[in-house]
């Protein structure tokens, strides 16, 4: 009983509940108390400076210099109001977290005296020295210094009585070695080029913004039991563990009684995100035990990514304070659901219209239909794109499972859409004469009016509409969502490039525009149906229907990725000023060499897991069996009496002599892929040869945890990490 998972488990048994307090019963009280927003920049700055900063903020144009000032020096007075000493640059490098160097206010003056002193230069730039961020060969070691600059359209807030200022980061020479850069040059894309589309249907507009809902899953574990996991505590998730018997099977977590300590938990992170002004409106249970979710309000797409990247370091900060740990990992449990983070994306104009929203008049559904076509268009183009998008190591354990979207990219419509397109790509002909009366207007041929809420949910799709957006639900839990939404951005604002090229062609030819504007959506109807698919994603005959397409079916991260660094992907990029060549490959490199240092960790603790805690325990009891077995031999019984005893040894034998085999034969694997020098090949070796040592090894792990008996197994196990509160 003296075991680290005993006295995890004792621990456990005496948790208490903290008390949570909030600022105020009514959250409209304190949301966003914690951020420089509008309202806070409109006290302490001058009205002229303010309106310069909304101008800036709106239009996109650079705050000079003495705005900067002025802006650095209002800052600096809300943030000492609230006793904050120190600021920093808030980014997202490459390395998929958050990252921050503090600097204090305060310095010394000419004559030796302290004073507090934030100026504009300091705000509007910062050098925190890039060497030691993942660069993809865009920088020698040498050359150390990156950048980081302001991004004004993302508020400044106070965290850990931090002034954090969200910024971009970027090299010495200018490339983009974070994930924020790349998504505002897609925003900009895609605001360009669905401006001058909405141009065909209503001049009042002048700006789009893409807007995003991340849905959050999570697990949550006692940080007693977590301690006493190293393959938790160093990979995310379990390496081994056998199932319990107990699981999700009866589907009574889902939707359920939110437990005492979680319920408290909740509330206290909640209260910490609504303080920094993250809109968090929904929270529940999800299917697998020990499983949540928290949902935030639709934001601007920036605002929305940075405050999901605040979120999960919040999350896990506040889980301390009540002795939980968060777990992010797509799959940090075998057997049970996994976690994803739905993206739920749309466009909504400068003058408040949602570009993805079904309209009442046939004007309005063929600017709906335009925007829903394009997109269908641009995921049936660069679905390989998207799908490497969303790969990772942790999230190829979702992907293609029976529980999260598989890895054929597909688009869920709906019924009704599913008609409404089948019916455009049938009619025969297009009227010349298009009505103007909304009553009477023969474009669309009897298409009805187009109901909000006109699609059922399919969980097994990966891209899927859902009234008036679209939800990219194969994003994985732990994921930055700057990847993918880049792409998604990048792929419909080149996609409605095209279209309004082929559409001015057409006008110029003759044709009416709202004939030359259906013409052009009934060619890429037919040209993307192939994407479209409205049953089981999980099933078997949707993998064979899909080859019979030509769609792709990439299970893992190494050759998935091959998509990024294409040729097609390439041009894609640099036309449309997101990426360079050079930052393309870079990332294609960076992600790729992630991919197989996680699967050199993970090769590293099954090893030392085995060796240090598996076959100690499993030889301690195949001792204390072999022992019993000669305590009766002595005592003159016959074979009969331990045949049991005789049958544990000998299954003990079999499992230890196998783990211990596989385990030298994955340790020279690893060897050989570790001298592989193309980092394609180290990424591809590691999946298909050490990672395939990875399973057999856990069943047999597994199979040793139901045979020793439980006062020495060492490892806290799935019916004590599920389901011990």
């Amino acid at each position: 009983m003296s075991t680290l998972r005993f006295k995890a488990l004792e621990t456990v048994l005496t948790r208490t509940t903290p008390e949570v307090k909030r600022p105020s019963s009514k959250i409209s009280d304190y949301f966003g108390e914690n951020v420089f927003d509008k309202h806070k920049m409109q006290e302490y700055l001058p009205k002229d400076t303010f309106k310069a900063v909304l101008n800036s903020i709106e239009s996109g144009s650079t705050i000079d210099r003495e705005i900067a000032e002025q802006v650095s020096s209002a800052m600096k007075a809300w943030a000492m109001s609230n006793d904050v000493t120190h600021y920093t640059h808030w980014f997202q490098p490459l390395t998929g977290t958050t990252a921050e160097k503090h600097d204090s206010f305060f310095e010394p003056d000419s004559d030796g005296k302290a004073i507090e002193k934030f100026s504009g230069s300091a705000l509007v730039q910062q050098e925190p020295d890039a060497s030691s961020f993942p660069n993809g060969g865009i920088r020698s070691t040498f050359e150390a210094r990156g950048y980081t600059a302001w991004d004004p359209s993302s508020p400044a807030f106070i965290f850990n009585k931090t002034l954090c200022i969200p910024t971009v980061f970027v090299s010495y020479t200018g490339e983009s070695l974070d994930y924020k850069a790349p998504l505002l040059k897609a925003i900009a894309a895609i605001d360009k080029a669905a401006t001058e589309v909405c141009q065909y249907f209503d001049k009042g507009i002048e700006k789009v913004i893409p807007s995003l809902g991340i849905e959050q899953e999570y697990f949550l574990v006692d940080l007693a039991l977590f301690n006493a996991r190293p393959d938790l505590s160093i990979t995310g998730r379990t390496l081994f563990g056998h199932a319990s018997a107990k699981g999700q099977q009866l589907e009574d977590h889902y939707f359920g009684s939110i437990p005492e300590r979680v319920y408290a938990y909740m509330r206290d992170f909640e209260t910490e995100a609504l303080l920094l002004g993250i809109p968090l409106k929904t929270r529940h249970n999800e299917v697998a035990p020990s499983q949540f979710e928290c949902a935030p309000l639709y934001e601007e797409m920036n605002l929305a990514i940075d405050h999901n990247q605040l979120l999960m370091d919040l999350m896990d900060k506040v889980a301390k304070r009540h002795n939980f740990k968060v777990l992010l990992h797509e799959k940090p449990y075998a057997g049970i659901n996994g976690s994803g983070k739905h993206n739920n994306w749309s466009l909504i104009t400068n003058t408040g219209k949602n570009l993805l929203s079904p309209g009442k008049t046939p004007k309005n559904n063929l600017m709906f239909l335009t925007f829903f076509v394009n997109t269908i268009k641009a995921v049936h183009e660069h679905a390989d794109l998207l799908r490497a998008s969303i790969a990772s190591v942790s999230n190829d354990h979702r992907l293609g499972a029976n529980e999260a979207p598989p890895a054929i990219i597909s688009i869920f419509l709906g019924t009704q859409l599913n008609d409404v397109l089948d019916e455009i790509e049938s009619s025969k002909a297009i009227f010349k004469k298009v009505k103007e009366d909304p009553n009477l207007w023969f474009g669309i041929p009897k298409i009805p009016q187009i109901l909000l809420d006109n699609t059922d949910r399919n969980r097994t799709s990966p891209f899927a509409f859902t009234g008036n957006k679209f939800e990219l639900r194969a994003v994985g839990s732990s994921a930055n969502s700057a990847n993918a939404m880049t792409v998604l951005n990048t792929i419909v604002a080149d996609q409605l490039n095209k279209f309004k090229i082929e559409v001015d062609k057409l006008i110029k030819k003759g044709d009416k525009k709202d004939v030359a504007i259906l013409t052009v959506i009934k060619k890429y109807i037919k040209e993307s149906k192939d994407i479209r698919f409205e049953g089981n994603g999980y099933s078997d005959e949707w993998a064979e229907e899909a080859a019979k397409r030509g769609l792709s079916n990439i299970k893992t991260t190494p050759k998935a990725l091959d998509a990024l660094a294409s040729e097609k992907s390439e041009t894609l990029f640099e036309t449309n000023g997101v990426f360079t060549k050079r930052e393309t490959h870079a990332r294609h490199e960076i992600l790729l060499e992630e991919y197989f240092k996680k699967l050199q960790i993970e090769a590293r603790v099954i090893g030392d897991l085995v060796t240090n805690l598996v076959i100690p325990a499993a030889i301690k009891y195949q001792t204390q069996v072999a022992e019993n077995i000669k305590l009766l031999k002595d005592l003159g019984y016959g074979s009969d009496m331990f045949q049991a005893q005789t049958y544990i040894l000998e299954e003990l034998a079999t499992h230890l002599n196998f783990i211990k085999t596989n385990v030298h034969e994955m340790v020279e694997a690893r060897k050989v892929a570790n001298k592989l020098q193309d980092i394609r090949e180290k990424s591809i070796a590691y999946d298909e040869t050490v990672k395939s040592f990875f399973e057999p090894i856990r069943y047999h792990v597994d199979k040793l945890e139901l045979l020793v008996d439980d006062q020495i197994w060492p490892l806290p196990k799935f019916r004590e990490l599920l389901f011990v509160k």
